[in-house]
C-alpha cells in the first residue's frame, strides 16, 4: 500500500492544514515509505511468539496499605500560618 497526494490532502484538509505541494509531495514520500516499512513487519514469522502488552515485565511495585494513627491536630497546626475552626485559615482567593 503506498499513500497519494491525494490522501495527503485528504487529511491536511480534515486537518485544516495549509499545505504547499512541496510539502505535499515531501509527506507522500515519508508516509509511504513508513508503510512500506510497516509491510516488512508483516513478513516476520510470529507463529509460537506470546501477545505482549509491554517488552519489559512490569509489575506493581506500590506499598502495603497499612493503617496507623495520624498526627494530633495540635501538631498538625504548629506550623500553620493561622487556623481556625480546626482548620487553615488562607486568604480568599474569590471575591
Amino acid at each position: 500500500m503506498s499513500i497519494t497526494t491525494k490522501d495527503v490532502e485528504h487529511v491536511a484538509k480534515l486537518a485544516r492544514l495549509d499545505l504547499t505541494q512541496e510539502e505535499k509531495e515531501v509527506f507522500t514520500e515519508q508516509l509511504s515509505a513508513i508503510l512500506k516499512y510497516a509491510e516488512k513487519l508483516n513478513e516476520l514469522d510470529t507463529e509460537g511468539v506470546e501477545a505482549t502488552t509491554h517488552v519489559l515485565h512490569l509489575s506493581n511495585v506500590m506499598r502495603e496499605d497499612v493503617t496507623h494513627e495520624s498526627l494530633p491536630a495540635e501538631k498538625v497546626f504548629l506550623n500553620a500560618p493561622d487556623e481556625e475552626d480546626g482548620q487553615f485559615k488562607v486568604p480568599a482567593v474569590l471575591e
